[in-house]
């Protein structure tokens, strides 16, 4: 009787254990399944998330520009004198030394010559500067016919604001005719032309005018006389 009983529990036990193994998950299914893809997706979008906050809120950041401190200059103790313009002649030189053409003393413009005439032209000028022309200042031809013209070369100091008498022995050309003309300006000790340019201006084949005479100008003291007009 009482192993009939056990022989009914048994049966029970094993029905009971033959249900639940039944009904119950088997150990693959409580294995979880982890799909890589799916995390991958998942962190990618996580990341992109959180890039898209960061660049909005640096967007919207407010940036706050602190002003340099300006530096200010001293004032001068001394003001500074306004650029003065300095009045430079017709030279080269030095603003002091200047020349001025006041006459032609012999040979006007365009007097008549024939070929190979002999004749000194003389011009009568100023010393128009502040500076006093000195011993050596040269007088030479600087375009043109120099008409056998020669340079000359003062011998004596000329005052500023003495007139002066400048006389070159020439010879008209020869083999050519028609107007021919010489310019001729004064230069300082270095060498630097200063002044008006001064000419001479014949024509050669007409008539031929007999030259006026006058002092050289190597030997001719400065006269200190009124300011003349120049002859245009």
């Amino acid at each position: 009787m009482i192993a009939t009983r056990r022989s009914k529990l048994l049966v029970l036990l094993g029905v009971s254990l033959l249900f639940l193994t039944a009904c119950g998950p088997s150990a693959a299914e409580l294995t979880p399944t982890v799909n890589p893809n799916t995390i991958r997706t998942e962190a990618v979008s996580t990341f992109a998330s959180s890039l898209t906050q960061t660049a909005t809120a640096r967007a919207t950041a407010t940036i706050t520009l602190t002003p340099l401190p300006t530096s200010t200059l001293p004032a001068l103790s001394t003001p500074l004198s306004p650029l003065t313009t300095a009045t430079v002649g017709a030279g080269t030189g030095t603003t002091c030394t200047r020349l001025a053409y006041v006459a032609d003393v012999t040979i006007p413009d365009n007097t008549q010559m024939t070929p190979g005439q002999s004749f000194t032209k003389t011009w009568r000028v100023q010393n128009s500067g502040t500076c006093e022309w000195k011993a050596g200042f040269r007088f030479s031809l600087v375009s043109g016919d120099a008409m056998s013209g020669q340079p000359l070369t003062l011998s004596q100091a000329v005052a500023a604001g003495a007139t002066y008498e400048i006389s070159i022995p020439m010879v008209a050309p020869t083999g050519r005719t028609g107007t021919i003309r010489g310019d001729w300006r004064m230069a300082d000790d270095r060498g630097a032309f200063f002044g008006d340019a001064i000419y001479v201006q014949i024509v050669v084949g007409g008539t031929a005018m007999t030259p006026t005479s006058t002092t050289s100008a190597a030997t001719a003291a400065p006269t200190n006389t009124p300011t003349y007009t120049p002859t245009p």
